[in-house]
């Protein structure tokens, strides 16, 4: 079988994008990974800034490698920007590189489309502001959001930091509704563990940024449409009832 290539940019620091789009992906796409530069010394503003104006530039770090989807696996950065915007400078990029190009934060609002998702529950691991600008971003997208889990590491707020434990028990916590869709937010979190254990027993739909951000690379590297759905697949072994990309994702 032919494999596709996802071209996948990531903040430097960030520990979970790759593991976890490398076990979405599966065997139907290689990944190939370039990093933001690292710009110490900088506020958090500063930093999310820098990426989104290094992005044209990261987008083309990939030189001649032919690639069928590329993918900023980052989507904090992206909440500085209005939803028209992110999506107008991604199709830039598309248009620029030649290869379908989607932000985190795109292919999440396409899977919730996919979805014909109206109504979110947002999960978060930034800093309140961020937050915020996050719940704004959805909502001028078009999208009702009935609540906002804040989740946080025992050390502060920090999508890289927060354990799987921890976010699962934030989470039940807060008494989501039984039916909800939980959107969590932020390529850095660990959240592949935790779907099955917060999807067990109840009818919620679970939609992770690596999660759509591999839905929405591998719709374009396997040249048709991939199925997003509750079931994932596992060789060999039954699994939990969790949001994912079909297929081998």
């Amino acid at each position: 079988m032919s494999r596709g290539r996802v071209g996948v940019i990531v903040a430097p620091a960030n520990p979970s994008a790759e593991p976890e789009l490398t076990r979405l992906l599966g065997s139907r796409a290689d990944m190939h990974v370039a990093r933001f530069p690292v710009r110490p010394g900088l506020s958090l503003v500063d930093r999310l800034e820098g990426y989104n104006e290094a992005l044209p530039a990261m987008a083309g770090a990939f030189d001649a490698l032919r690639l069928d989807a590329m993918v900023m696996a980052c989507s904090e950065p992206r909440y500085l920007l209005g939803p028209d915007e992110d999506r107008e400078q991604c199709a830039e990029l598309t248009s620029a590189t030649g290869v379908p190009f989607a932000s985190a934060t795109l292919a999440t609002r396409e899977a919730m489309e996919h979805l014909m998702v109206s109504d979110m529950v947002l999960v978060s691991p930034y800093q309140p502001w961020v937050t915020e600008l996050a719940e704004r971003f959805w909502k001028t997208a078009g999208f009702t959001v009935t609540q906002v889990l804040q989740v946080r590491s025992r050390d502060g707020y920090s999508s890289y930091a927060v354990t799987p434990t921890e976010l699962i028990s934030q989470v039940e916590l807060a008494e989501p509704p039984e039916d909800a869709v939980l959107v969590f937010t932020g390529t850095g979190l660990p959240t592949l563990p935790v779907l099955g254990p917060l999807a067990s027993g109840n009818d919620r739909v679970l939609l992770t940024s690596n999660l759509c951000a591999a839905w929405w690379a591998l719709s374009r590297a396997v040249g048709g449409p991939v199925t997003l759905s509750r079931v994932p697949y596992r060789r060999h072994r039954p699994a939990p009832r969790t949001a994912h990309t079909g297929g081998r994702a």
